[in-house]
């Protein structure tokens, strides 16, 4: 498609969909949202910059192959499901890490998060793929 105004907008869009879909995935193991919703908006954007600028410049625009990033959703999802066998627990029991930084403040490292991580992964990586293979035809 060739419209300037699509063009235009989607230049700003993007940028704005993109940092949504990792607020949606931060926010997701404590609040609703997360992995899956994230990757679906993340998806969204890369697919607006498809009709807009063409398949050539959405794969540029990614630098990987979707399949490589479903391929390491995959992986860490598995990582993150063994993180609770290690401690001998059940696969995908959930693990903290919780650090103390300078002036109260904490940051919360989980399996949790990388399960959903694994799955923002996953997701884009499977809407990606059959977007790409959409448009070839």
């Amino acid at each position: 498609m060739n419209s300037l105004i699509l063009r235009t907008t989607t230049q700003l869009m993007i940028t704005i969909l993109l940092l949504f879909s990792v607020f949606l995935l931060l926010r997701g193991h404590d609040l609703p949202g997360g992995g899956f919703i994230g990757g679906l908006v993340a998806a969204a954007a890369v697919a607006l910059y498809l009709i807009a600028f063409g398949a050539d410049a959405a794969t540029l625009l990614l630098r990987v192959r979707p399949r490589a990033l479903l391929g390491a959703g995959l992986l860490a999802g598995v990582l993150a499901g063994l993180m609770g066998m290690v401690t001998a627990e059940p696969f995908l029991t959930g693990q903290w890490l919780i650090f103390d930084l300078p002036g109260n403040a904490e940051v919360k490292l989980s399996s949790v998060l990388l399960f959903d991580v694994g799955v923002y992964l996953v997701v884009v990586g499977a809407v990606l793929t059959m977007l790409f293979a959409l448009e070839q035809g």
